[in-house]
């Protein structure tokens, strides 16, 4: 188990930028996918971006392609999700996930462990 905290939310104007971090606990964080979730007010929580443990390979939801990227510091425990050219529509509470040595999925359930949330809200 490996416990994870976001940072890095806040209110931005549309079309704004900021880099969600992800710090996770413990050791061995290199070992974990890690995805990125967000949830929105009435609305189910969704995939936005996961970056695999071996291969560092990356996936991202359709709605945010070619804005968000995330990326990954092993030697600092933490996960990274850059948002440029962001719009109302993400505006969520956006929840970071854990899972050990499997491969990037885009299933909540698939994931073991969860950060408490950082919210981010995009004014128009």
């Amino acid at each position: 188990q490996v416990q994870l905290v976001e940072s890095g939310g806040g209110l931005v104007q549309a079309g704004g930028s900021l880099r969600l971090s992800c710090a996770a606990s413990g050791r061995a964080f290199s070992a974990y996918t890690v995805g990125w979730f967000r949830q929105a007010p009435g609305k189910e929580r969704e995939f936005v971006a996961a970056i695999g443990w071996s291969t560092g390979s990356t996936h991202y939801g359709d709605s945010v392609k070619g804005r968000f990227t995330i990326s990954r510091d092993n030697a600092k425990n933490t996960v990274y999700l850059q948002m440029i050219s962001l719009k109302p529509e993400d505006t969520a509470v956006y929840y970071c996930a854990a899972r050990k040595m499997r491969p990037l999925t885009t299933t909540l359930s698939t994931y073991d462990d969860w950060g408490q949330g950082t919210q981010v809200t995009v004014s128009s």
